[in-house]
């Protein structure tokens, strides 16, 4: 088992910038394929980022040249830095963990992650 804790969002103006952490606990941090997922209100949670335990790295096409995924094996923590923030953004941004073993090609599906952090809200104002 894995548990995952969330930190680092906020309030920021359009065209800010915010890096969100989430620490992980339990099992070795290296087992695992690190996402990104966020959730609107109102809307449906939707893939943003995900890394690969080798440091292989996806995006959705909204964020790409804009958020950047990053771990740091050695603390246990996985980043999204995301920068030029707009108004969509706004979110609460939850991390998830997904098998090691998962597809690279299915790391955007929600449902090949099997442990969820609590999610932290990021709001972006115009």
């Amino acid at each position: 088992q894995v548990q995952l804790v969330e930190s680092g969002g906020g309030l920021v103006q359009a065209g800010g910038s915010l890096r969100l952490s989430c620490a992980a606990s339990g099992r070795t941090f290296s087992s695992y394929n690190m996402g990104w997922f966020r959730q609107a209100p109102g809307k449906e949670r939707e893939f943003v980022a995900a890394i690969r335990w080798s440091g292989d790295n996806i995006y959705v096409d909204s964020v790409k040249g804009r958020f950047t995924i990053s771990s740091d094996n050695a603390k246990n923590t996985v980043y999204l830095q995301m920068n030029s923030l707009k108004p969509e953004d706004t979110a609460i941004y939850y991390c998830a963990a997904a098998s090691a073993y998962t597809d690279y090609a299915l790391l955007s599906n929600r449902r090949m992650y099997a442990h969820w952090g609590q999610g932290t809200q990021v709001t972006v104002s115009s």
